[in-house]
């Protein structure tokens, strides 16, 4: 085979690599668009950068028109509804990311999350709602969207949010 051909065909694997690796291209796949980043409702922000971590704090299901998923999962919402707002709140972070960063590609891991999901005392599967989340974070990152995660049950959440979110990201220098 000639040296060239193999050059190029080294390149052109390598591209497709990088591009797959993209987390701006894949959620312009996803079709995914996101909007400015909610204020925060409090005398808090966004986002605090610590060195190369980005500590974001809580986010919940805000609809694109600024309404917000709500209700108790296990009593108001299904799992599959309570996943949907889990993964919502994903979105809503990556706006928050990307505001801050200016590029999602700027994240070198998600390191850790924190899930909080609003439920009946008697609920037991907050893991698969904030699986929601989890998993928009590993399709749009890839493997850097593995993370360490907890998910746990609340009593309530603010304004009758049905989840809420806390993510720490680890980025590039």
């Amino acid at each position: 085979m000639n040296k060239k051909l193999v050059l190029i065909t080294l390149l052109s694997v390598l591209n497709t690599t990088i591009i797959a690796q993209d987390a701006e291209t894949r959620l312009k796949e996803k079709g995914i668009a996101l909007s400015e980043p909610s204020k925060p409702v409090a005398n808090y922000v966004n986002a605090v950068r610590v060195g190369n971590l980005l500590f974001l704090a809580g986010k919940g299901p805000t609809k694109p028109d600024g309404t917000h998923i709500t209700g108790k999962v296990g009593k108001d919402l299904t799992i599959e509804q309570g996943y949907q707002a889990a993964r919502l709140t994903a979105v809503n972070h990556l706006s928050v990311i990307r505001s801050e960063l200016g590029s999602l590609n700027k994240v070198k891991r998600v390191v850790k999350v924190l899930g909080m999901v609003n439920c009946t005392d008697d609920f037991k599967d907050q893991p698969k709602v904030i699986n929601g989340y989890s998993d928009l974070m590993v399709e749009i990152f890839g493997d850097k969207g593995k993370h360490a995660r907890s998910a746990v049950g609340m009593n309530a959440l603010p304004s009758n949010i049905a989840v809420e979110v806390e993510v720490i990201v680890e980025i590039e220098e």
